[in-house]
C-alpha cells in the first residue's frame, strides 16, 4: 500500500480522533508507514480508526479497550500476530479480524483462520481492495484473495473419506494423508525438497515432516530407501 511516511515516530498506541461512522478498527503492525498508509486509507473511506499500535500487546489492549469492529492485525508483529488474534478472538468474539501479510503463504493463511480470523490479505492489497474487503467482513463475508479462497477449498475437498489414502507396498497395505500423497508422488520423482516446497507453497520444513512420516509408515530406514522400496513394488 502507498501512503509510507518514514518521518512518522512510533510510540505507545493512543486513541485517535476520527469521523463518527458506523465501523471502528483498531490497526496493529510494526511497518510505522504501512500504519499510516492504512490509516489514512481508512479514514478517507470513512471508517473510524480507534487506534494505531506496533505490537501483539498493544493490539489487545487496544482493541479490549475500544471493542472496535475490526482488528486489522499484522501477521509478523513483535509479540505474535498469531496470539493477539486468539486473545481478541477470545475475549471479544464480534470483533473481526483480519491479518495482514507481508506475503501470502498458505501455511501462514491456515494459521491464521485457526487463531480466529475472518480474512487474511496481502500488504500488497490495493486501497480500494482492502476497503471492500473491512466492509466485507463485517456483514459476514471473509476476506480472501482468490488465490487463498481456491487453496481453502481444495483443503476441504482433500478432508472427510478421501482424506486418507491407502497403497501397497511389499504387499501391506499402507495409510497416507492426501497431502503425503501428493507429496510421495514427487519423492518417486527424485525431486528436491526445495522444488516439491515450491510445488505445494508450502515450507521445506513441512515437506521434511511430511517425508519423514511417508518413511516411518513405508518402515523403511530413509528417504532413499523408500523410494527404492516403492520402486521394488
Amino acid at each position: 500500500m502507498d501512503g509510507h511516511d518514514p518521518g512518522q515516530i512510533e510510540g505507545h498506541f493512543e486513541v485517535l480522533d476520527g469521523p463518527d461512522t458506523e465501523v471502528s478498527v483498531v490497526i496493529a503492525d510494526d511497518d510505522v508507514g504501512m500504519r499510516i498508509g492504512v490509516r489514512r486509507v481508512l479514514a478517507s473511506a470513512g471508517l473510524k480508526v480507534l487506534a494505531d499500535v506496533s505490537s501483539a500487546p498493544e493490539a489487545i489492549a487496544a482493541t479490549l479497550s475500544t471493542s472496535p469492529d475490526i482488528c486489522v492485525l499484522g501477521t509478523q508483529i513483535p509479540g505474535n500476530g498469531m496470539l493477539a488474534a486468539e486473545r481478541i478472538r477470545e475475549a471479544l468474539p464480534a470483533t473481526k479480524i483480519v491479518m495482514l501479510s507481508p506475503l501470502e503463504r498458505e501455511e501462514e493463511m491456515f494459521a491464521a483462520l485457526n487463531a480466529g480470523a475472518d480474512g487474511y490479505v496481502a500488504k500488497s492489497i490495493s486501497a480500494e481492495q482492502l476497503v471492500h474487503a473491512l466492509r466485507g467482513v463485517t456483514s459476514g463475508e471473509a476476506a480472501l484473495s482468490r488465490r487463498m479462497t481456491a487453496r481453502l477449498i481444495r483443503e476441504f475437498q482433500t478432508r472427510g473419506s478421501q482424506r486418507r489414502l491407502q497403497i501397497t507396498v511389499a504387499g501391506q497395505p499402507v495409510h497416507l494423508t492426501a497431502r503425503e500423497f501428493e507429496i510421495l508422488d514427487w519423492m518417486r520423482r527424485d525431486e528436491s525438497t526445495a522444488k516439491i516446497a515450491e510445488q505445494f507453497r508450502i515450507s521445506e520444513v513441512t515437506v521434511r515432516r511430511h517425508a519423514s512420516a511417508i518413511v516411518r509408515k513405508l518402515g523403511a530406514s530413509d528417504r532413499r530407501a523408500a523410494i527404492q522400496l516403492l520402486r521394488a513394488s
